[in-house]
Order: structure tokens, then C-alpha cells, then sequence
């Protein structure tokens, strides 16, 4: 996010090697901002109010603690996404999925991802690893330029987030969990 907007600049690619990738951040003098760890979701809504109106409400944990998101509905300049996001550091996940739900939120969604991110000048590039494949993420200003440089034209990237990705995995592979979750 950029902070002085509060706007999202995102690209969002299916990524099949990302050993490669990495290699080529680290050739690139990128640095690695965040080892990979893992990532779960909740998404909420009430009724389909926030989906329907292309917003998302996330609670997201990872290994750096957790984080309330929310994004506005998105609008593309070229192939980019873009789009508000507030987020805030919580310091009791539980205790915010509790109030939500007290306000008559529901989880409508969860997804996981093992999330690696790395910074190349003003741009975070994050190599997401998720029970459906490999991803890779490129956001700031100049997001469309390093994707580029990197070998991932704009006109390529992937609009669907990454709940829509796993229902249409799951059209695919009903047997599939109902959430998109590391299987044990």
C-alpha cells in the first residue's frame, strides 16, 4: 500500500518457478524483507454487502502478528490493480473476529499462503505459496515496470483474488476442502 494514498497498486501472476524468482530478486539486489511464513485468512461479511460491492473485510495472522484490512472496490489502470486498503496491527485477532462478529459479521471465506516478500526500490514483491500454486505479487508505484523487468507483462495478470481463484479450483476439484487450507 502507499501509505501517502492509502491506495493498493497491485499485479498478481501465476508464477511457476519461484526458486527462480528468488534468484533472480537476489541478483537483482532486492532485499529480503520478510522470511516466508504462513498466512491465514478470514475473510467477513454481512449477508454479501461488502462482496457484492467488490469490497473485502480480512483478518489476517502471520508470523509477524496480526493485521484488519480493508480494501474498497477495485479499478484497473492498465493491467493494475488498484484499489483503497486500510489496515491496522491488532493486537488480539480473537478478540476483533469476536467484535465482528458481535456487529453481525460472519467469516465468509479463509485462505493460507506461505508468504516470502522482498523490497526492490519502492516496490514489495511477495512469493506467495498457496495450496492451488505459486504466485507472485508485485506492489507500489513502478509495480507494472519491475513485473516487466521480471518477465511478467501487465496484460497477464491475474484480476481474480484469491478466493475466486480457489472457487474456481474447486468447479474444477470438488472434493476439494470447502476453504483453500494447507491439507495435513
Amino acid at each position: 500500500m502507499d501509505d501517502k494514498t492509502g491506495l493498493e497498486r497491485e499485479l498478481k501472476f501465476h508464477c511457476p518457478d519461484l526458486n527462480t524468482l528468488r534468484e533472480r530478486l537476489v541478483g537483482a539486489d532486492a532485499e529480503r524483507v520478510a522470511p516466508s511464513s504462513l498466512e491465514d485468512n478470514l475473510i467477513f461479511d454481512r449477508g454479501l454487502e461488502l462482496v457484492e460491492s467488490g469490497r473485502i473485510l480480512r483478518l489476517r495472522r502471520d508470523g509477524s502478528g496480526a493485521r484488519l484490512t480493508y480494501k474498497g472496490p477495485a479499478t484497473y489502470e492498465g493491467g493494475v490493480k488498484v484499489r483503497k486498503e486500510q489496515e491496522t496491527r491488532v493486537a488480539d485477532a480473537e478478540a476483533v473476529e469476536q467484535i465482528l462478529t458481535s456487529l453481525g459479521y460472519e467469516v465468509t471465506g479463509r485462505y493460507q499462503k506461505h508468504r516470502e516478500e522482498w523490497a526492490v526500490g519502492g516496490v514489495l514483491v511477495a512469493l506467495d505459496h498457496t495450496p492451488i500454486g505459486d504466485f507472485t505479487e508485485f506492489e507500489g508505484d513502478g509495480a507494472e515496470t519491475l513485473a516487466a523487468r521480471f518477465g511478467f507483462p501487465a496484460e497477464g495478470a491475474e484480476r481474480r483474488n484469491y478466493l475466486e481463484l480457489y472457487a474456481d479450483h474447486r468447479k474444477d476439484n470438488p472434493a476439494a476442502p470447502e476453504d483453500m487450507v494447507f491439507v495435513r
